[in-house]
């Protein structure tokens, strides 16, 4: 923005912010200020001390010598200046054909952040300006927000920032906290409900405000007074776009709850979750709490493969060469040991190495010149008995979910794709020293998945999938009533029924016609294989419920199946109960939008796309 740019904008939001407070003196602490007027445009109530200060704001810009857009709160999205106003659309009209030459800016407005203490006259409310350039042939984002403009009006401070030029508090440069350690923060923030996740931060903080305005406290952490504020309610863009500027250019840092930066368009409707920290260090571990990724630092690894072909096995190795390069404490799962061992043997050891490389173009490069000086039983440790900071599991969704299921404590694990589908896989192999290198350094997301149990008499067992209920006999049916929450919801024959995670949603449950759940969604699906029944379909109930199937049919038993692992039976008018296992399945996450992306890469084609070099 050219400097008179500047200059035009910075007058006309002094002039602004002088008018607002002299309106808002009469109104501050008076119970009329207060009384609701209407639902503003971005969907929240309005008060008359709301409608005060925007009509002022509004007045202002409609009688300047130019034309703007304007975003704010309570009008929503207007065309003004000159002496005219017209309400738009902002996108439509920054994207549409023919264009309006003559219009200057985007401002955006909230002309009283902090509505609730101005009325009560609890010293804590502002305004918020900021002015965004006008983009070419596109929808509007943060990223074009130039100038950003608070002012506290319970203080009197002033804060301006200019992109590209830093930020100032009374025309002095902000310096924000350097402080890392989370015990000794001062935090300020929103949460909202289920937001378990901030609770270790909130109480390992040293102090904790909240005192209601957005604006100001993200203001706070450029000047140091916060080290650090998050929004889990979801800020609006009015609110945060002047003071993300404004912590941007003194050198703190915000961005969404992974981490990523904000660019969201700018629009009356858009939210986005707000983190900020005086500096990168400090964010860096708050993001880490907050997304549940504070993992240990990783000493000790157990390594996990199939043991069916030759390409799985011998990749093993490299990672643990390489691992143990690293200074990694190594443990091998015993079947894989044995099965190295063996190979280590082999006099058609080379042959094998140079059969699986011409089979495996991609991972070619990592086999040549294996190190095979290593007594692998000394290694070598049965599944139940890993105790390691993480597992590395090499294989499809199969051998995960068999290794999962035998492991008996809860440790992280990272999956390579050595199968065919491998959906709850993280990466492709040709992806792994990079991936890695990452997770050692901690650049990376722990995610939990959802369990199912089902309790069969006096046992219980777990899936991260699916249940399986077919009778034990093929081609016959099932006759059974399903109840939830001890309401019968349906009684029909069918040739089975699949009670699924979301994690199992991307399975067999979805080749019988269920829906995809996104795994954050708190819910279990019941999905009849081909019923006999007219308008039977899948249920979606929550996790939080007890579902239980009884068979009807006498002298016909019936097998149950966890995660095509384990199979058991179950006989006429016995229950099978299912509820949410207290056990989690932990994943580690190189990316946090991988879910979506996974179903369409695997989804499309069903990702049989590799050839194994099998034994």
């Amino acid at each position: 923005m050219e400097e008179k740019d500047i200059e035009i904008c910075r007058e006309i939001v002094k002039t602004i912010f002088k008018n607002v407070e002299t309106l808002l003196k009469n109104q501050v602490g008076n119970p009329r200020a207060g009384e609701f007027v209407k639902i503003g445009a971005d969907g929240t109530p309005t008060s008359y001390i709301d409608i005060i200060a925007e009509n002022e704001v509004i007045k202002i810009l409609e009688n300047s010598d130019f034309t703007s857009y304007l975003i704010s709160e309570e009008i929503g999205e207007l065309k003004l200046g000159c002496g005219k106003q017209k309400a738009i659309n902002l996108t439509e009209e920054l994207t549409k054909k023919e264009k309006d030459d003559e219009v200057k800016f985007i401002f955006l407005i909230d002309p009283l952040d902090g509505t609730s203490n101005a009325i009560k006259n609890i010293p804590s409310f502002g305004m918020s300006i900021a002015v965004a350039e006008i983009p070419n042939n596109r929808e509007a984002t943060l990223d074009d927000v130039v100038l950003g403009f608070v002012k506290d009006y319970a203080n009197g401070n002033y804060y301006e920032a200019i992109k590209g030029q830093g930020a100032t508090i009374n025309g002095e440069p902000l310096k924000p906290s350097n402080e890392t350690e989370i015990d000794k923060i001062t935090l300020g923030g929103f949460t909202k409900s289920n937001t378990d996740s901030v609770s270790k931060l909130v109480d390992t903080a040293r102090r904790m405000r909240v005192l209601g305005s957005v604006v100001l406290e993200l203001a706070y952490v450029a000047s140091g007074k916060y080290d650090t504020f998050f929004d889990f309610r979801g800020s609006r863009i009015i609110d945060i776009a002047a003071s993300k500027l404004i912590v941007e250019e003194s050198g703190a840092i915000v961005t969404n709850r992974y981490g990523e930066k904000l660019n969201n368009k700018l629009s009356i409707y858009e939210k986005t979750v707000v983190v900020a920290a005086g500096n990168p260090k400090l964010h860096k571990k708050i993001i880490k709490i907050i997304n549940n990724d504070d993992l240990d630092e990783i000493k000790s690894v157990g390594i996990v493969s199939r043991v069916d072909e030759y390409k799985s096995i011998l990749f093993s190795l490299k990672i643990f060469e390489t691992l143990l390069n690293k200074d990694i404490d190594l443990i091998i799962e015993s079947s894989l040991a044995n099965e190295l061992n063996k190979l280590k043997n082999n006099p058609d050891l080379d042959n094998i190495v140079k059969d699986t490389m011409q089979a495996t173009p991609e991972i070619a490069y990592y086999l040549n010149e294996l190190n095979w000086d290593f007594d692998f039983k000394k290694y070598a440790v049965d599944l139940k008995d890993f105790n390691t900071d993480l597992a590395i599991i090499l294989g499809g969704d199969g051998t995960l979910l068999r290794t999962q299921n035998q492991m008996k404590k809860q440790i992280p694990i990272f999956g390579i794709n050595m199968g065919t589908v491998g959906f709850l896989t993280e990466i492709e192999v040709e992806n792994t020293f990079k991936a890695l290198d990452n997770i050692l350094e901690g650049n990376c997301y722990k995610e939990n998945r959802t369990q199912i149990m089902v309790s069969h008499e006096n046992n219980t067992f777990r899936a991260l999938n699916e249940v399986v209920i077919m009778t034990a006999r093929p081609a016959k049916m099932l006759h059974y009533e399903i109840s939830v929450d001890g309401e019968v919801i349906e009684e029909l024959r069918s040739d089975g029924l699949i009670i699924a995670t979301p994690s199992g949603s991307t399975a067999y449950s979805m080749s019988a016609g269920g829906p995809i759940l996104d795994p954050k969604v708190p819910g279990f699906i019941i999905i009849p294989i081909c019923p006999y029944k007219l308008g039977v379909r899948p249920f979606v109930v929550s996790n939080e419920s007890e579902i239980r199937i009884k068979l009807l049919k006498r002298g016909k038993k019936a097998i149950y199946v966890m995660d095509g692992q384990l199979e058991k039976e179950v006989n006429y008018m016995e229950e099978l109960i299912f509820k949410k296992s207290e056990k989690e399945v932990e994943f580690i996450r190189l990316n946090n939008k991988y879910f979506y992306k996974k179903v369409t890469d695997k989804l499309t084609e069903g990702g049989i796309n590799i050839i194994n070099r099998v034994l």
